[in-house]
């Protein structure tokens, strides 16, 4: 098939590299424009572009995909299907009816459970003990279009969300493949979402990404799994910001007041939840390196009986 690719993190290059694995006619790869970043602030190509670049196909980074000269430059390549796998931009009804088969995304999730911008993160943030990936036939609306085909994957509660992330994007370039092959046949049979059943997971901020010591240990457990090793949970002590990767929960009662530091000892940081203890094992201390918690604690004394913001 002729595709139009759109996809911008590291999420959607094994869709892209299955795309043209499997012989399929890629005429554009379309992806965000290149960003700064780091301290020096330095132009970076996204995954996508380097993933395009490597394999010779053609870039296009437009500001805005649905300015008018944009979606000409997509008319002229006559695509069969566009492809959309974490692009970040929304496409708008006029790019929607540019393929022949429309616009086909790869969403991590099953829907209509988590439509929105960070599902993989709210899938364990959220306690879910299963998520997937499903093709959708993309509408005006977010992440509501017809259901095509869907890949199921158990989440173990010692899983991560870069874990999860590494499972669901090879899990999604299979299924895209399988997806194409099913639509040029017609062997598709889209599905409706029930809105009624639908979730949504909102874009990750400062806000949801600190640690309330007032929730229970498990709840805390899992939001620092969520983000974890990005963007990472935090909480304030003092003015600093500290980073927390890893840890482990007990559920038991203290009758500390939540955010009460137990004990900073031996193999982590207790802290008291609202129903228990959390036990930070892997951090960063601002304008450090990321440390498990007993090797920075052989080095260095992390404050006890303080309450944490």
């Amino acid at each position: 098939m002729k595709v139009v690719f759109m996809g911008t993190p590291g999420f959607a290059v094994p869709a892209l590299k299955k795309l043209h694995e499997f012989g399929h006619e890629i005429k554009l790869v379309v992806t965000q424009p290149d960003r700064p970043s780091g301290r020096g602030k330095k132009l970076k190509e996204s995954d996508v572009k380097q993933a395009a670049q490597e394999l010779g196909l053609n870039v296009f980074q437009p500001q805005k995909i649905k300015e008018k000269e944009n979606v000409e430059i997509l008319k002229k390549c006559s695509p069969d299907v566009i492809v959309v796998v974490a692009y970040g931009q929304i496409l708008g009804r006029e790019i929607l009816e540019v393929p022949k088969y429309g616009c086909i995304n790869v969403h991590a999730s099953l829907l209509p459970s988590l439509r929105g911008a960070a599902p993989l993160n709210w899938a364990i943030i959220n306690g879910e003990t299963k998520t997937g990936v499903t093709t959708m036939k993309m509408d005006i609306g977010m992440d509501t279009g017809d259901m095509l085909l869907k890949s199921e994957v158990e989440i173990d509660e010692s899983m991560n969300v870069g874990m999860l992330h590494d499972v669901l994007m090879n899990k999604g370039a299979k299924l895209l493949i399988e997806t194409l092959d099913k639509l040029e046949k017609g062997l598709l049979k889209p599905e409706k979402q029930d809105d009624v059943l639908s979730s949504y997971a909102p874009m990750l901020n400062k806000e949801n990404q600190r640690i309330n010591w007032n929730k229970s240990a498990k709840d805390i457990y899992n939001l620092i799994r969520g983000l974890s090793p990005l963007p990472s949970a935090y909480f304030k002590r003092g003015d600093k910001t500290v980073k927390v990767y890893e840890s482990s929960y007990i559920v038991e009662e203290k009758g500390f007041r939540p955010g009460y530091v137990i004990k900073a000892a031996g193999d982590g940081i207790y802290v008291a939840a609202g129903d228990g203890v959390v036990v930070l094992k892997e951090i960063k201390m601002p304008g450090k390196n990321k440390m498990k918690a007993d090797a920075y604690l052989r080095g260095n004394k992390f404050p006890e009986n303080i309450v944490l913001d």
